[in-house]
């Protein structure tokens, strides 16, 4: 029994130490992650580096050579809440998630829908806003047209073969356009424009796409273009904010950010001069 004590004396002595000393070493690891996180990179270096892709109203090209629109906009009020300057790094939207996991950047800022196949790669604060979908139409061509409700109804008379979607090819408004109107035609453009174009001419009745994109163009063309579903989202999506995986910190830094910008009203002011139909920012933009 002496020599069993002495064992287990001998055998918890490992046990006491790892007591003694595991609250301190849990401690140092986690210092050790919280100083290789994003946010104390960007505190020690005194700038922030964000990826945005330039579209309207998003980020565009001032008349000043610098970047201006609503992701900028976000991006320069957290850079000042982080007490840092901020640097903007323009990149093709295939190219900000390999980017931001190389390192080329501490984030993602722009517009980027929060979705699994995205989610699997990055981490996303928000959502910080919402992506919306809106419809066009020929005023001529669907004169007295009954538009109900998202086209639920088999009464709506742009559910029909007789009418015509001018679509922009591959883009995911194809299939609202399948799913809302599944008896409509569809006809696909290399662009946008050309898709539009064909509407304004009157060869297809009606054209689908991202806002503000659709009410840029009702209001350039009052005359001959209007939303019959003024007011309503095809699809509504969350743009968040992109961070490499794990970072816990600046994930809840960039959290914290959105609740308070969104409670004192920051946001929403900026969404709103930004995508308001009439660009009062049009003399803002380079030509």
């Amino acid at each position: 029994m002496k020599h069993f004590g002495k064992l287990l004396s001998i055998a918890l002595i490992p046990l006491f130490l790892m007591g003694v000393h595991g609250k301190s070493f849990a401690q140092d690891v986690r210092q050790q992650l919280v100083a290789a996180g994003t946010l104390e990179e960007i505190k020690e270096r005194g700038r922030m580096v964000v990826g945005v892709a330039t579209f309207v109203p998003s980020a565009m090209i001032g008349t000043d050579g610098k970047l201006i629109g609503f992701q900028i906009d976000i991006a320069n009020e957290i850079a000042t809440f982080a007490g840092v300057e901020l640097e903007l790094v323009p990149t093709a939207f295939p190219g900000l998630i390999p980017g931001l996991l190389s390192g080329k950047f501490d984030t993602i800022i722009a517009g980027m829908q929060m979705k699994g196949s995205r989610n699997l790669q990055v981490n996303f604060a928000g959502p910080y806003s919402w992506g919306e979908q809106g419809m066009l139409a020929n005023k001529k061509m669907t004169a007295g047209f009954k538009a109900t409700v998202l086209a639920t109804t088999q009464t709506d008379d742009f559910n029909s073969e007789n009418v015509t979607f001018a679509m922009r090819r591959g883009t995911a408004p194809i299939q609202i356009v399948k799913k809302h109107f599944p008896k409509a035609k569809i006809l696909q453009f290399e662009d946008d424009q050309q898709a539009v174009q064909d509407v304004i001419n009157g060869n297809s009745h009606a054209y689908l796409s991202s806002e503000p994109k659709v009410s840029y163009q009702v209001v350039d063309n009052p005359d001959v273009l209007y939303k019959p579903y003024s007011g309503q989202n095809f699809s509504r999506w969350p743009m968040g904010i992109a961070i490499r995986k794990g970072d816990v910190d600046f994930l809840n830094f960039l959290n914290n950010w959105i609740k308070l910008s969104t409670e004192d009203g920051f946001i929403t002011g900026r969404h709103n001069y930004w995508y308001d139909p009439t660009r009062p920012w049009l003399s803002m933009v380079e030509g």
